[in-house]
This record gives C-alpha cells, sequence and structure tokens, in this order.
C-alpha cells in the first residue's frame, strides 16, 4: 500500500524524466487478485490519486501564479508612491480651487483603499506562514484575510490578482486624469515644511477633512448678497466625537478667516439652555465684543451646541445676532442633532466617521512612527486587526497609536489585542454596543485591568474643555488604570487624552474601582483567564 502510495505522489516526476505514465489501472493491478478487497482498494486509491492530481494542480498553479502577483503587488507599490508624491504636494500648498479640491479628495480616498488592500493581502501571506507561532497563534485572526481560507488555493489567488489589479487600474486611471492639476500645483504657495516623518504631520493637523474645510472657508469669504437684517448660518453636523469642533477650530484659524473678521466669537451649549443664561451670557458677548471694535468689520459666531437646540433659544440668539452684529458676520453651529439643519441659509455640512481604509492609513501611520512597517510584519498584522476594532474611533486611534508607538513590542501588542476582544465583547454582552460607540454616546464602559482581571473599573460621563478652561486637571491616564500601576479605589477622574491640533481639547471620564464580588467559603479561581 505504501508502495502505491509512494507511485502516485512521484507520478509528476516520473513523467518529466520520460518514463512510462502510470495509470489507475495499472497500480491496481497487483491487487485484482483479492476479489472480496478490490472495490474497496480501487475507491481508496482514486481518492489518494485525486488528492495527488490536486495538489499537482494547486503546486503548478502558485508557480505559475506567483510572479503574475508580485507582479501587480509591484506595480502598484509604485503607482501608491506616486499618489503619495501628488497627496503630499497638494497638502503643503494653498489650493483653492474647488475642483482640484474635489479630484484630490477622490485621488486620497483611492489611495487609503490601495494601501488597505496591500496591507491585508501582505497580512494574509504572513498568517498562512505564521499558523504554528506559538506568540501569534492564540492571539491573531485577521476577519477579513480568514474569510478566504475555505476556498481552494486557485481560488483565493484569483481574488486576490482580481482586486489588486481592480486597484492599481482605478489609481492608475485617476493619476492619468491629474496631469493637469499636478501640473498646476507649482503656481499654489507652500504653506508649511512638511517634517522629515508623516506621523509628525498627521499627528499635528486635521486628517480627511480637507474639502470639508474649504467649504466652509467659501462660505465664510462669499460676500452676503441677501438683505442686510439676514445674518447667513452655516450647519455643521455629525455624530459625537466625529471632528466639528475641530474642524470649525481649524477654519477659524485659517488666515484667510482670520483676516476677514474683526473678532472670533465662541458660544457653547449652556449658553443657550435657559432665557437667563442666554441674557446674561449670550447677548452680553455679542455687545462687549462689538463695543471693544474700532471698525465695522464684521464677526464670526461659532456656537458649539451640546444636545438640540429649541426653536425659541434660536430666535433669541437670532434677534440677539440682528441688534448686536454688524453687517457681513456670519453664524457657524454645530450639533449632532440633524433638527440644526432647518436654521441654516446654506446646504449644511455633515461629517461622518472615517472610512476604514482612511482610519488603517491614519492608524498604521501613527502606531509605527518612523519605524518602517514593511520590516516588521507580524506587527502589521497586530495593528491591522487592532485598527478594525476601532469601528471608525478617531480618538481611539490617536489614544491606542500612541500606547502602541511607546511599547513597540508584539507581546505588549498581542496582549492589547486580546484585552480590547474581551472588552468588546464583555459590552456588547452587557451593554448591547461597543465601548467606542457607548463612550460618543457618553453611557456607562465596564474595564477590566489587563495585570489584575480580578478588578474592574466603570467609566462613565465623559466631558472636555480647552486648555484656558483647565485649572486643576487630572494627572492619572487611562492607561494607568488599565495596566494597574494606579492602585486606589472608589471615584475619580482620569484624563482619556489630550489632542494637540486645535482646539486642543482634554477629554476627561469619571472612572470607578471596585472589586469583583466572589461566591462560596472556598476561594476560587478566577474564570477569566490573566495575560501572562
Amino acid at each position: 500500500m505504501v508502495r502505491i502510495c509512494l507511485q502516485v505522489m512521484s507520478l509528476q516526476s516520473e513523467t518529466s524524466h520520460g518514463i512510462p505514465q502510470l495509470t489507475v489501472h495499472s497500480l491496481l493491478h497487483p491487487l485484482c487478485d483479492l476479489p472480496d478487497e478490490s472495490p474497496q482498494m480501487e475507491m481508496l486509491l482514486s481518492a489518494v490519486l485525486g488528492e495527488a492530481v490536486t495538489k499537482s494542480i494547486n503546486f503548478l498553479f502558485r508557480k505559475c501564479s506567483k510572479l503574475q502577483e508580485q507582479d501587480v503587488e509591484d506595480r502598484l507599490r509604485r503607482i501608491l508612491l506616486r499618489a503619495q508624491v501628488i497627496i503630499n504636494e497638494a497638502m503643503g500648498r494653498h489650493i483653492t480651487n474647488q475642483a482640484m479640491l474635489l479630484q484630490l479628495d477622490m485621488l486620497r480616498s483611492a489611495m487609503h483603499q490601495g494601501y488597505y488592500m496591500l496591507d491585508t493581502f501582505r497580512c494574509q501571506y504572513h498568517d498562512e506562514m505564521d499558523t504554528k507561532d506559538q506568540v501569534l497563534s492564540q492571539y491573531f485572526s485577521l476577519s477579513k484575510a480568514n474569510s478566504l481560507k475555505g476556498l481552494c488555493y486557485s481560488n483565493r489567488n484569483t481574488q486576490i490578482l482580481e482586486q489588486l489589479q481592480k486597484t492599481l487600474d482605478n489609481l492608475s486611471s485617476m493619476i492619468l486624469d491629474m496631469e493637469e492639476v499636478v501640473m498646476f500645483l507649482a503656481s499654489y504657495r507652500r504653506l508649511h515644511c512638511q517634517p522629515y516623518s508623516m506621523h509628525l504631520l498627521l499627528g499635528n493637523c486635521m486628517f480627511g477633512r480637507h474639502m470639508e474645510a474649504e467649504l466652509a472657508v467659501k462660505f465664510l469669504l462669499h460676500t452676503q448678497s441677501q438683505s442686510p437684517e439676514e445674518i447667513e448660518v452655516l450647519p455643521i453636523i455629525g455624530p459625537g466625537k466625529v471632528g466639528k469642533s475641530t474642524l470649525v477650530a481649524h477654519v477659524c484659524k485659517e488666515e484667510r478667516v482670520h483676516n476677514h473678521f474683526s473678532e472670533i466669537l465662541w458660544l457653547h451649549g449652556h449658553d443657550l439652555t435657559d432665557e437667563l443664561a442666554f441674557r446674561e451670557g449670550c447677548t452680553m458677548k455679542l455687545q462687549n465684543c462689538v463695543t471693544n471694535l474700532n471698525n465695522d468689520k464684521s464677526i464670526l459666531v461659532a456656537v458649539e451646541l451640546v444636545g438640540d437646540l429649541t426653536e425659541n433659544a434660536w430666535n433669541r440668539l437670532c434677534s440677539a445676532s440682528k441688534q448686536c452684529l454688524p453687517r457681513g458676520s456670519k453664524i457657524i453651529v454645530t450639533s449632532q442633532s440633524e433638527t440644526v439643519v432647518r436654521f441654516g441659509t446654506t446646504q449644511a455640512l455633515t461629517l461622518r466617521y472615517l472610512p476604514q481604509e482612511a482610519l488603517w492609513y491614519f492608524f498604521k501611520t501613527l502606531a509605527f512612527g518612523s519605524t518602517d512597517p514593511e520590516m516588521h510584519p507580524r506587527l502589521v498584522q497586530l495593528a491591522m486587526e487592532i485598527a478594525r476594532m476601532l469601528n471608525g474611533s478617531l480618538n481611539g486611534a490617536n489614544i491606542f497609536s500612541s500606547l502602541m508607538r511607546d511599547n513597540f513590542d508584539i507581546h505588549f501588542w498581542c496582549k492589547l489585542l486580546a484585552f480590547l476582544r474581551g472588552l468588546i465583547q464583555n459590552n456588547l454582552s452587557k451593554f448591547g454596543d461597543t465601548p467606542f460607540d457607548l463612550l460618543n454616546q457618553n453611557r456607562p464602559v465596564e474595564f477590566e485591568r489587563m495585570a489584575t482581571p480580578s478588578v474592574e473599573f466603570l467609566v462613565s460621563w465623559q466631558y472636555q474643555c480647552s486648555s484656558q478652561e483647565e485649572t486643576q486637571t487630572p494627572t492619572i491616564r487611562l492607561q494607568d488604570v488599565i495596566f494597574g500601576s494606579f492602585q486606589n479605589h472608589g471615584k475619580f477622574d482620569i484624563l482619556l487624552w489630550r489632542s494637540q491640533i486645535p482646539p486642543y481639547y482634554s477629554y476627561f471620564n469619571t472612572c470607578e474601582i471596585r472589586k469583583l464580588k466572589t461566591t462560596g467559603t472556598k476561594r476560587k479561581p478566577s474564570m477569566k483567564t490573566e495575560l501572562q
């Protein structure tokens, strides 16, 4: 039986040396004298031969498609570099043409998609090689890469080639269409010198909102064509922590906007909640602002709402604005509620969470810093899985990328991945939502410490304040509580994250640490596994 199997497995090598090809009949011939066993043996040998032929076909296909796949990846890498050059050059220039901005925004999205596809397929290749790795096997599994494992090798590679080729064709076509844009880029003045490391640039500027920022600037600089009594209003809506205040702060910091308005006045939601607060707060701010001006230049009022806005409160704001604000003044109002759209005099700007591809580009750049990700393919796998769990949260991307960059170690990243999985599963089972969505909705989130899972803590009531409003800010960070370096119990405030870009908000949470209750007279081991 062993001799027959060896003959089958050596079928391809023997035919290549001119030896006559074996057939199923010739293999079965020595066993034809066993009439009772011949049907079973024929079925067995047919199965063995079929498996051998399948392996041979997969082997040949692998050899033939490997070069083609490598060629497509190399071409995609080169075209991505060309797209990166165009995007980086455009980010450092003052572009006002709306059509060029739209083309650049489309190219930027296609570039993010290309890097995402390239990293996904690279991770799949290393995932197949690292299945026996004891460090990664218990922590890591790429959902999108593993979804192709059920297919045969040839079909999987066909899908890889098709998706890579589609991304390559899309990017190539876009870059050809950008020839005029590249020619005109040199005519726009430079804004800044790009840092040597890309993570320094992305970590200190607004990411992914270039098109929205230019639309807001265009609204503010537009000459008013309506009656002098009416003030133009731009609503900006979107879910919590999506970047509405960051967008307004960057727009107000823009040199063109800063020079166009004599004063920029910020109003918060608590100024509009009741009539007393409005009269003593909002109206006084407007009157004092106009009184202190030495000219008749217009004023920009930025209203940041926390919650919904009633019709009466908005009417009071408009009435006070008409009385106090000079001609040409404008209002920007930000809110999570779509009801403020009806207060606008122009089309509202709607901000959404970044797509997965853009978030991955941002997260990978910050997590690896000045380190080349291609030199650490296993860490790229872990980072990609962690980025998928963030559910589009920019705050989460900033927090965890900084944590990973400061602890650039595969064992720590594995522990962090396992911790996030347990955190998500625990909050889904108890609260029905992911922890990032719960925080954005200002709902409580239950955490466990990585080093001591017998202790849990509840994070609730998130609030934020600017650097000017900070008096006695908490020095306890979220990672200090998670990793167990902070041992106190009870309620206290923790620093979740401090933004390095305007409006320079610091995000805080109320935290309560408590020990898990044990039942029974005997001490039983914890059901939850402690990370080693």
